[in-house]
Protein backbone atom coordinates (compact mmCIF):
# COMPACT_ATOMS: atom_id res chain seq x y z
CA UNK A 1 0.00 0.00 0.00
CA UNK A 2 1.01 3.49 -0.87
CA UNK A 3 0.25 6.41 1.36
CA UNK A 4 1.09 9.90 0.45
CA UNK A 5 1.04 12.44 3.58
CA UNK A 6 0.13 16.23 3.32
CA UNK A 7 0.43 18.76 6.39
CA UNK A 8 -0.17 22.19 7.43
CA UNK A 9 3.31 23.61 6.70
CA UNK A 10 2.53 26.73 9.18
CA UNK A 11 1.83 24.59 12.11
CA UNK A 12 4.25 23.47 13.67
CA UNK A 13 2.34 20.72 15.47
CA UNK A 14 0.82 19.48 12.23
CA UNK A 15 4.51 18.80 10.95
CA UNK A 16 5.89 17.38 13.74
CA UNK A 17 2.38 14.70 14.32
CA UNK A 18 3.10 13.93 10.37
CA UNK A 19 6.58 12.60 10.71
CA UNK A 20 5.12 10.81 14.17
CA UNK A 21 2.49 9.25 11.76
CA UNK A 22 4.74 8.16 8.93
CA UNK A 23 7.22 6.49 11.60
CA UNK A 24 4.36 4.55 12.71
CA UNK A 25 3.03 3.19 9.46
CA UNK A 26 6.71 2.57 8.18
CA UNK A 27 7.06 0.30 10.91
CA UNK A 28 3.82 -1.33 9.36
CA UNK A 29 5.70 -2.00 6.38
CA UNK A 30 3.17 0.73 4.51
CA UNK A 31 5.05 2.43 1.62
CA UNK A 32 4.87 6.55 2.96
CA UNK A 33 5.88 9.35 1.62
CA UNK A 34 5.52 12.96 2.17
CA UNK A 35 3.85 15.87 -1.23
CA UNK A 36 6.76 18.41 -1.95
CA UNK A 37 5.95 20.91 0.46
CA UNK A 38 5.92 19.24 3.60
CA UNK A 39 9.23 17.28 2.76
CA UNK A 40 10.89 20.83 1.71
CA UNK A 41 10.25 21.81 5.73
CA UNK A 42 10.95 18.58 6.76
CA UNK A 43 14.60 18.84 4.94
CA UNK A 44 13.60 15.46 2.44
CA UNK A 45 12.20 14.28 -0.84
CA UNK A 46 8.91 14.99 -1.63
CA UNK A 47 6.53 13.16 -4.48
CA UNK A 48 4.45 16.15 -6.58
CA UNK A 49 0.76 16.17 -5.59
CA UNK A 50 -0.46 17.15 -9.52
CA UNK A 51 -0.40 13.32 -9.82
CA UNK A 52 -0.06 11.53 -7.07
CA UNK A 53 0.33 7.39 -7.26
CA UNK A 54 -0.80 7.06 -4.12
CA UNK A 55 -3.83 4.25 -2.64
CA UNK A 56 -4.54 7.49 -0.04
CA UNK A 57 -3.22 10.69 0.99
CA UNK A 58 -3.34 11.56 4.64
CA UNK A 59 -3.85 15.55 5.27
CA UNK A 60 -3.01 16.50 8.64
CA UNK A 61 -4.40 20.18 8.83
CA UNK A 62 -7.99 21.85 8.78
CA UNK A 63 -10.21 22.41 5.75
CA UNK A 64 -7.93 24.74 4.00
CA UNK A 65 -5.41 22.13 3.58
CA UNK A 66 -7.80 19.84 2.19
CA UNK A 67 -9.46 21.83 0.00
CA UNK A 68 -5.64 22.68 -1.50
CA UNK A 69 -4.88 19.05 -1.89
CA UNK A 70 -7.83 18.39 -3.68
CA UNK A 71 -7.52 21.85 -5.89
CA UNK A 72 -3.59 20.20 -6.86
CA UNK A 73 -4.70 16.79 -7.13
CA UNK A 74 -5.32 16.40 -11.48
CA UNK A 75 -7.36 13.07 -10.56
CA UNK A 76 -9.13 12.11 -7.27
CA UNK A 77 -7.29 9.87 -5.07
CA UNK A 78 -8.95 9.11 -1.45
CA UNK A 79 -8.17 11.57 0.60
CA UNK A 80 -8.54 11.26 4.50
CA UNK A 81 -8.23 14.52 6.97
CA UNK A 82 -6.64 14.94 10.48
CA UNK A 83 -7.75 17.60 12.03
CA UNK A 84 -5.17 19.86 13.16
CA UNK A 85 -7.17 23.67 12.04
CA UNK A 86 -10.10 24.74 13.35
CA UNK A 87 -13.66 23.09 13.26
CA UNK A 88 -12.88 20.94 10.06
CA UNK A 89 -15.89 19.82 8.79
CA UNK A 90 -13.59 17.78 6.08
CA UNK A 91 -11.46 16.67 8.94
CA UNK A 92 -12.93 13.70 9.83
CA UNK A 93 -10.21 12.37 12.26
CA UNK A 94 -9.06 13.75 16.04
CA UNK A 95 -5.47 13.20 16.49
CA UNK A 96 -6.32 10.94 19.48
CA UNK A 97 -7.83 8.55 16.93
CA UNK A 98 -5.77 9.04 13.86
CA UNK A 99 -2.80 6.71 13.93
CA UNK A 100 -5.00 3.72 14.73
CA UNK A 101 -7.46 4.45 11.98
CA UNK A 102 -4.72 5.38 9.83
CA UNK A 103 -3.29 1.72 10.37
CA UNK A 104 -6.32 -0.27 9.40
CA UNK A 105 -6.20 1.67 5.72
CA UNK A 106 -4.14 -1.41 4.18
CA UNK A 107 -6.39 -4.22 5.35
CA UNK A 108 -9.02 -1.90 2.79
CA UNK A 109 -11.58 0.54 2.93
CA UNK A 110 -14.87 2.41 1.63
CA UNK A 111 -15.15 5.57 -0.40
CA UNK A 112 -17.48 8.42 -0.52
CA UNK A 113 -17.70 10.42 -3.12
CA UNK A 114 -18.32 14.25 -3.19
CA UNK A 115 -19.82 16.33 -5.95
CA UNK A 116 -17.61 19.01 -7.08
CA UNK A 117 -18.54 22.14 -9.31
CA UNK A 118 -17.15 23.32 -12.52
CA UNK A 119 -17.89 27.24 -13.63
CA UNK A 120 -17.01 27.46 -17.61
CA UNK A 121 -17.04 30.92 -19.44
CA UNK A 122 -18.11 30.09 -23.13
CA UNK A 123 -17.97 26.52 -22.68
CA UNK A 124 -13.96 26.96 -21.39
CA UNK A 125 -13.46 25.72 -17.37
CA UNK A 126 -12.11 28.42 -15.15
CA UNK A 127 -11.52 25.86 -12.41
CA UNK A 128 -13.46 23.29 -9.96
CA UNK A 129 -14.29 24.07 -6.61
CA UNK A 130 -15.18 20.85 -3.73
CA UNK A 131 -16.58 23.82 -0.89
CA UNK A 132 -17.89 26.93 -3.47
CA UNK A 133 -17.25 29.34 -5.86
CA UNK A 134 -17.54 33.10 -4.58
CA UNK A 135 -18.32 36.03 -6.38
CA UNK A 136 -17.45 39.23 -4.47
CA UNK A 137 -16.96 42.73 -5.78
CA UNK A 138 -13.27 44.29 -6.12
CA UNK A 139 -14.88 47.25 -4.70
CA UNK A 140 -15.89 47.04 -0.99
CA UNK A 141 -19.55 48.44 0.14
CA UNK A 142 -20.26 48.12 -3.82
CA UNK A 143 -23.34 45.97 -4.79
CA UNK A 144 -23.55 43.62 -8.04
CA UNK A 145 -26.54 42.78 -10.03
CA UNK A 146 -27.11 39.29 -10.78
CA UNK A 147 -29.70 37.08 -12.79
CA UNK A 148 -30.15 33.38 -12.47
CA UNK A 149 -30.85 30.93 -14.87
CA UNK A 150 -32.35 27.60 -15.02
CA UNK A 151 -33.15 25.72 -18.05
CA UNK A 152 -32.69 28.99 -20.05
CA UNK A 153 -35.27 30.94 -17.91
CA UNK A 154 -34.50 33.63 -16.07
CA UNK A 155 -35.98 32.84 -12.23
CA UNK A 156 -34.56 35.38 -10.56
CA UNK A 157 -32.36 39.30 -10.48
CA UNK A 158 -31.34 40.64 -7.54
CA UNK A 159 -28.32 43.04 -6.28
CA UNK A 160 -26.17 42.24 -3.25
CA UNK A 161 -22.53 42.28 -2.00
CA UNK A 162 -22.06 38.50 -4.02
CA UNK A 163 -22.92 35.13 -4.38
CA UNK A 164 -21.99 31.56 -3.21
CA UNK A 165 -22.37 28.78 -5.20
CA UNK A 166 -21.50 26.26 -3.33
CA UNK A 167 -22.20 22.04 -3.24
CA UNK A 168 -24.04 20.03 -0.35
CA UNK A 169 -20.14 19.51 0.56
CA UNK A 170 -19.92 23.03 1.13
CA UNK A 171 -23.34 23.86 2.61
CA UNK A 172 -21.55 23.34 6.04
CA UNK A 173 -18.61 26.18 5.22
CA UNK A 174 -19.11 29.92 3.78
CA UNK A 175 -22.56 28.88 2.69
CA UNK A 176 -23.94 28.39 6.15
CA UNK A 177 -22.40 31.46 7.71
CA UNK A 178 -24.18 33.81 5.28
CA UNK A 179 -27.41 31.65 5.95
CA UNK A 180 -27.57 28.95 3.69
CA UNK A 181 -29.50 25.50 4.38
CA UNK A 182 -27.02 22.65 6.24
CA UNK A 183 -27.65 19.48 3.04
CA UNK A 184 -27.02 16.23 3.39
CA UNK A 185 -23.59 15.57 0.90
CA UNK A 186 -25.37 12.65 -0.70
CA UNK A 187 -27.66 14.93 -2.55
CA UNK A 188 -26.49 16.50 -6.28
CA UNK A 189 -27.47 20.01 -6.24
CA UNK A 190 -26.10 23.66 -6.56
CA UNK A 191 -27.12 25.87 -3.36
CA UNK A 192 -27.16 29.67 -4.51
CA UNK A 193 -26.31 32.00 -1.32
CA UNK A 194 -27.15 35.56 -1.61
CA UNK A 195 -24.26 37.70 0.19
CA UNK A 196 -26.15 40.83 1.95
CA UNK A 197 -29.03 40.85 -0.96
CA UNK A 198 -31.18 44.18 -1.51
CA UNK A 199 -34.51 42.06 -1.32
CA UNK A 200 -35.10 40.11 1.63
CA UNK A 201 -36.92 38.44 -1.00
CA UNK A 202 -33.66 37.23 -2.26
CA UNK A 203 -33.09 33.54 -0.38
CA UNK A 204 -31.03 30.78 -0.89
CA UNK A 205 -32.41 28.32 -3.10
CA UNK A 206 -31.48 24.52 -4.04
CA UNK A 207 -31.06 23.56 -7.68
CA UNK A 208 -30.70 20.19 -9.41
CA UNK A 209 -27.75 19.05 -10.47
CA UNK A 210 -29.15 17.84 -13.62
CA UNK A 211 -30.54 21.37 -14.57
CA UNK A 212 -28.64 24.01 -16.60
CA UNK A 213 -27.58 26.63 -14.15
CA UNK A 214 -25.79 30.04 -15.66
CA UNK A 215 -25.00 32.53 -13.54
CA UNK A 216 -25.49 36.22 -14.97
CA UNK A 217 -23.32 39.10 -13.72
CA UNK A 218 -24.73 42.57 -15.21
CA UNK A 219 -22.89 45.03 -13.17
CA UNK A 220 -20.45 48.01 -14.06
CA UNK A 221 -18.14 47.20 -10.83
CA UNK A 222 -15.76 45.01 -11.26
CA UNK A 223 -15.61 41.10 -9.77
CA UNK A 224 -13.31 37.92 -8.95
CA UNK A 225 -14.87 34.71 -8.53
CA UNK A 226 -12.72 32.84 -5.60
CA UNK A 227 -12.75 29.23 -5.65
CA UNK A 228 -12.68 27.10 -2.19
CA UNK A 229 -11.01 29.98 -1.09
CA UNK A 230 -7.69 29.04 -2.81
CA UNK A 231 -7.88 30.42 -6.79
CA UNK A 232 -8.89 34.14 -7.52
CA UNK A 233 -9.79 34.79 -10.91
CA UNK A 234 -11.23 38.27 -12.34
CA UNK A 235 -14.65 38.35 -14.01
CA UNK A 236 -14.66 41.54 -15.08
CA UNK A 237 -18.02 44.11 -15.18
CA UNK A 238 -20.48 41.26 -17.15
CA UNK A 239 -19.97 37.86 -17.72
CA UNK A 240 -22.40 34.52 -18.20
CA UNK A 241 -21.20 31.57 -15.72
CA UNK A 242 -22.51 28.09 -16.66
CA UNK A 243 -22.31 25.76 -13.30
CA UNK A 244 -21.84 21.68 -14.09
CA UNK A 245 -20.71 19.15 -11.56
CA UNK A 246 -17.30 18.67 -12.04
CA UNK A 247 -16.08 15.42 -14.49
CA UNK A 248 -14.53 13.97 -11.50
CA UNK A 249 -15.70 14.15 -8.04
CA UNK A 250 -13.69 14.01 -4.86
CA UNK A 251 -13.28 11.14 -2.81
CA UNK A 252 -12.84 10.84 0.72
CA UNK A 253 -12.37 7.57 2.89
CA UNK A 254 -15.57 6.73 5.02
CA UNK A 255 -14.86 6.23 8.41
CA UNK A 256 -18.37 5.37 9.14
CA UNK A 257 -19.47 8.32 10.83
CA UNK A 258 -23.15 9.83 10.02
CA UNK A 259 -23.05 12.91 8.39
CA UNK A 260 -25.39 14.55 10.73
CA UNK A 261 -24.28 13.55 13.77
CA UNK A 262 -20.60 14.76 12.72
CA UNK A 263 -21.93 18.15 12.00
CA UNK A 264 -23.87 18.39 15.55
CA UNK A 265 -20.61 17.55 17.26
CA UNK A 266 -18.74 20.16 15.30
CA UNK A 267 -21.60 22.69 15.63
CA UNK A 268 -21.45 22.24 19.21
CA UNK A 269 -17.45 23.20 19.51
CA UNK A 270 -18.22 26.45 17.91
Amino acid sequence: MRLLLVSRIDNPDAISFSRKVKEVLEQDGVEVSFDEDTAAILGETGLPLADAAADVIVVVGGDGTILRTIQQMRHPVPVIGINRGEVGFLADLDPAEAIDFVRTLSRGFSVEERMRITLLKEGISLGTALNEALIVTTRPAKMLRFSILVDGITTEQFRADGLLISTPTGSTAYAMSAGGPIVDPRIQGFILVPLAPYLLSSRPHIISSNRRLEVRLESTKPANLVLDGQQTIELGTSITLEVKPAEFPAKFVDIGRNFFEKVDNKLRKL
